[in-house]
């Protein structure tokens, strides 16, 4: 059996039923210890009060999404975007949240420039270092399937992070979240996956489903899609991995009209089925 004490809730996946104060009350009650908490809903009552709530309840924040979008061609833009990255870290620290996950940005269509687009966010990345160390959180960069390039993220593949990894040269500070549903199709993500090694500081868990109809907001639960899950979280232990194994399931026609209760629950008893 897996570990439950590695199983963390992320927030997305019961984003439409509980505010943040009821997803901890759920957990506590599910009987786990762990939530990656979506940064909206932190908002809705502050990183001071989300700490109260949380060490009053022991339960542990395992990661704060996300931070990013830093990829606008418009420079005033784009330094509004890496100021408020860097609040998003102050707040990661504030919930005791180790890292926050990454999401680069897509393409500025003013430009429609890709590679330009992949320069800024590397550049703007590299200028965040300093923050999140003093922070005490790591910077997780997180690949994106490529169907959101134009949108999300020009960050598609777990080997173009490990490049940006190499060209940041902070080891302490910046790391890699896998995110199955985003990395599953790569024929390469064996050995991004090695490479990376103790750089994977996240790893997210849902299924890819056959019949998706929304790219973004259409995940899987764990088994019920055509992802060999087992396979790549045994890729992320071989690499050294042993975190939090964190669900994060985006579903507006399934999961998020259902009882939230009920989807933890199914979650607990996938996770050994299907993890």
């Amino acid at each position: 059996m897996l570990d439950e004490k590695l199983l963390s809730i992320h927030q997305a996946t019961v984003l439409q039923q509980w505010t943040l104060k009821q997803a901890i009350e759920g957990i506590v009650r599910a009987k786990l210890g762990a939530i990656s908490v979506w940064r909206d809903k932190l908002k809705e009552i502050g990183p001071a009060e989300a700490a109260r709530l949380l060490d009053g309840n022991g339960v542990a924040a395992t990661g704060l999404s996300f931070a990013g979008l830093i990829t606008s061609c418009d420079k005033a833009e784009a330094a509004k975007a890496r100021d408020e990255v860097r609040r998003v870290f102050d707040e990661a620290a504030q919930i005791k949240a180790p890292a926050v996950v990454f999401v680069a940005g897509g393409v500025d269509p003013r430009d429609k420039d890709i590679a330009a687009a992949r320069s800024r966010a590397l550049e703007g990345l590299a200028s965040l270092v300093p923050h999140a160390r003093a922070a005490g959180v790591k910077i997780a960069l997180e690949p994106l399937h490529p169907m959101i390039c134009a949108t999300r993220s020009v960050l598609s593949t777990v080997r173009l992070a490990n490049q940006w990894c190499d060209a940041v040269g902070a080891e302490d500070v910046v790391g890699i979240a896998v995110d199955t549903y985003a990395v599953w199709w790569d024929p390469e993500l064996e050995e991004s996956i090695a490479k990376a090694g103790k750089r994977i500081c996240a790893f997210h868990l849902s299924d890819w489903l056959v019949d998706t109809q929304d790219l973004r907001l259409d995940r899987g639960m764990m088994g019920d899609g055509v992802i060999d899950i087992p396979r790549i979280r045994r890729m992320v232990e071989a690499a050294g991995y042993t975190g939090p194994r964190e669900v994060e399931i985006f579903s507006a026609r399934n999961w998020w009209k259902r009882n939230p209760d009920e989807v933890v629950r199914v979650v607990k008893e996938r996770y050994q089925t299907a993890v």
